[in-house]
């Protein structure tokens, strides 16, 4: 994996309300304050720094204006088209930062005491994954946990992503790059070839493989964009593709397709509901599709003592996908495996249960 270049796709963040309460002399809401301040000066944006730590936008400006009184000194300058911090709001800004990972730090200390995970997790995570499985983990875990939180990058390509960005990482890929980053392989899905009923409609549907070449075919960016191969009782069959659209993301390729531009190769388990609902056809089903298999990794650093919060986070996926059931197609199919130190993917080990 490479750890240089980092433009994400998508960035979402997800936390948990902070509430505060204003009260002269208290020190912890002068923590509260200096944690706001530290929002504004970030973003320079009173109304994206209340939006991140969902609060008000009253209390935001309520509360930089009273830690100013505190202090004697204004912090922010504040015009009707930016904000900047003066001098010493950047110097006042620079401790606060200080201060505030060493509570962090503080905070995190008092949790491995008590073995209870407590604060903020980078996860980054494929918009395949993203759109399934990942916020039902996240609402899972959370539920256990209601301490943590989480800074969530979705991408469509796995080189868009730095590894010293995040903590965490699912990645769901038919094949694995080399990455010195622990690897643990959690489920595998497959593809299927879908189109809408619309299309349908206008098209026959193909049936055989050899009939794709005359159809409209949408390839996200990681399928093959070329060729098909497909196999059957008298062997493997290779078909051309001359693709309409070739774009990086597959939720656009699902978008086009149910909006019937034309046929797709997507996950199974990215359609699932839309092939449920009739939204999408599986096409060619007495047929295998070759090269189907996509594999959903969990990613991480290997770290001699982890930190409690990435230890129960990590522990509590692997054990949510060792009890859950699988897409069963084939003998290789995987559940948990074994944790993968400085793989290359031609060296991963698979296994059936830890």
């Amino acid at each position: 994996m490479p750890t240089h270049g980092f433009s994400p796709t998508h960035t979402a963040v997800l936390r948990p309300k902070l509430v505060i309460r204003h009260a002269p002399g208290n020190t912890m809401n002068q923590l509260a304050s200096i944690r706001i301040f530290a929002k504004v000066a970030e973003y320079l944006n009173f109304a994206e720094a209340a939006k991140q730590l969902g609060i008000s936008n009253s209390v935001v400006t309520r509360s930089v204006a009273t830690l100013e009184e505190h202090l004697g000194v204004r912090l922010v300058n504040r015009t009707t088209r930016r904000v900047s911090l003066t001098v010493t709001g950047q110097l006042y800004w620079e401790r606060c930062i200080e201060l505030l990972r060493q509570l962090d730090d503080m905070d995190e200390c008092i949790a491995s005491a008590v073995e209870q995970p407590t604060g903020s997790l980078r996860i980054a995570a494929s918009s395949l994954y993203a759109t399934t499985d990942l916020p039902d983990v996240l609402a899972a875990y959370r539920a256990q946990e209601p301490r943590m939180s989480f800074d969530l990058t979705v991408f469509d390509n796995m080189s868009d992503v730095a590894a010293s960005e995040f903590d965490v990482c699912f990645s769901a890929e038919r094949h694995l790059r080399d990455s010195s980053l622990v690897c643990r392989p959690l489920a595998q899905t497959r593809d299927v070839i879908v189109a809408s009923p619309d299309y349908l409609a206008r098209r026959p549907a193909p049936s055989t493989p050899g009939e794709l070449a005359s159809h409209d075919v949408l390839v996200a960016s990681d399928a093959p964009s070329r060729y098909w191969e497909f196999r059957d009782a008298h062997g493997t069959q290779r078909v051309v593709v001359r693709p309409i659209l070739n774009i990086q993301s597959p939720q656009v390729v699902k978008r086009a397709v149910q909006a019937g531009l034309g046929i797709a190769r997507l996950s199974r388990s990215f359609v699932q509901n839309e092939l449920a609902n009739g939204s999408l056809r599986a096409l060619l089903g007495d047929v295998t599709l070759c090269g189907d298999e996509r594999t959903v990794w969990l990613l991480y650093f290997g770290q001699p003592h982890m930190a409690v919060a990435l230890r129960s986070f990590v522990d509590f996926v692997v054990e949510r996908y060792r009890l859950k059931p699988l897409e069963s197609k084939a003998r290789s199919d995987v559940r948990v495996g074994p944790v993968q130190h400085q793989s290359s993917n031609t060296e991963l080990l698979w296994g059936e249960i830890l």
